[in-house]
């Protein structure tokens, strides 16, 4: 009996040493899964402040036009929460924003709070202005870091079910992650074109390669990659009509930038496409990844044709699509 007892002490011991280590440290207890629609984020700050000068900053921030979209769609899908509702169910939202007033000015970036994965940005300020005035500092980086959350979960998403990568291994030397719902519509030397019917719409794929100095020249970037990609439209992509073809509106400048694509310098491009001579037209983005070891530059691309509809959920897969490239060792 004296055994039986001391082994049963042991356990209670050990069982509230547990207990109390998960309460000290979140990341080791159990929790629950995160959720929310892909870009919908919670805003959890008191309502005088939601409708003042902080809510406005929040909004033009978050709720920002996404670029190269045809017609004008926010960066997020923003849901006020006043601070006395914010328990229960409305924490395991994936992406949140919580403002809180009368503290010392900071911010944090919280990680798997409450649920998994997910990332909360807390702000804190005595006043409006302290508030606003980190808002407007870090809003960049913290778009960065929200959208970097919503990437990984599309892309987890995507990856319950995907296509074979084999014609892009055998003809590009690459992987790359999208859903078994597209179909390959043209594989040709350097070519490779990939194809998604939507409700009313197609979702594409594009990829192809060419020699660096196609791009690095004396011109601009963005005319190379223009000429580039209107003269795949010209050869690849024909519209509804004989003579017709996609190519790069002419009436607005794609938006480029310079990035890090895995370790490769690379250009990111947005814009809109249409078809000559045709009603038809979306937005569309590239990226164009300099691969020296092979003397070119990789591109991948990917367009949305669904009219009169909003295409940046659509766009946004495609950039989760494009990201999830790998290069072959």
């Amino acid at each position: 009996m004296r055994t039986l007892f001391l082994c049963i002490l042991t356990v209670l011991i050990l069982s509230c040493d547990n207990k109390k280590g998960s309460e000290n440290n979140p990341k080791n207890s159990s929790q629950s899964n995160s959720s929310g629609n892909i870009n919908s984020l919670n805003v959890i700050m008191d309502t005088k402040d939601w409708n003042g000068e902080v809510g406005e900053i929040i909004r033009a921030i978050f709720a920002a036009e996404v670029d190269g979209l045809p017609q004008v769609e926010p960066l997020f899908n923003l849901n006020h929460l006043p601070t006395e509702t914010f328990s229960g169910f409305a924490k395991r939202n994936r992406i949140f924003i919580k403002v809180e007033t009368n503290r010392n000015q900071a911010f944090k970036v919280l990680e798997n709070p409450y649920a998994k994965p997910q990332r909360g940005i807390l702000i804190q300020g005595q006043n409006a202005q302290e508030i606003a005035e980190l808002l407007n500092e870090k809003g960049t980086d913290l778009i960065h870091e929200l959208k970097k959350v919503e990437l990984n979960e599309k892309l987890r998403r995507i990856k319950k079910s995907t296509k074979s990568s084999k014609p892009l291994q055998d003809e590009f030397g690459i992987i790359l992650s999208f859903p078994t719902a597209y179909r390959y519509a043209k594989e040709e030397n350097n070519f490779i074109w990939m194809r998604k019917d939507i409700p009313k719409g197609n979702l594409e794929l594009m990829v192809y390669q060419v020699p660096i100095e196609q791009v690095d020249n004396e011109k601009e970037p963005i005319v190379n990659l223009i000429q580039i990609r209107d003269s795949i439209g010209k050869k690849h992509i024909p519209g509804p009509r004989e003579g017709q073809f996609m190519i790069t509106e002419e009436a607005y400048m794609p938006f480029i930038k310079s990035i890090n694509f895995k370790g490769k310098s690379a250009y990111e491009v947005r814009g809109t496409w249409e078809v000559k001579d045709a009603f038809m037209a979306g937005p569309f983005l590239l990226y164009a990844i300099k691969d020296e070891a092979n003397d070119r530059y990789l591109i991948t691309e990917g367009f949305v044709f669904r009219p009169s509809k909003s295409k940046r959920d659509q766009i946004f897969e495609i950039e989760a699509i494009l990201k999830s490239l790998k290069f072959e060792d």
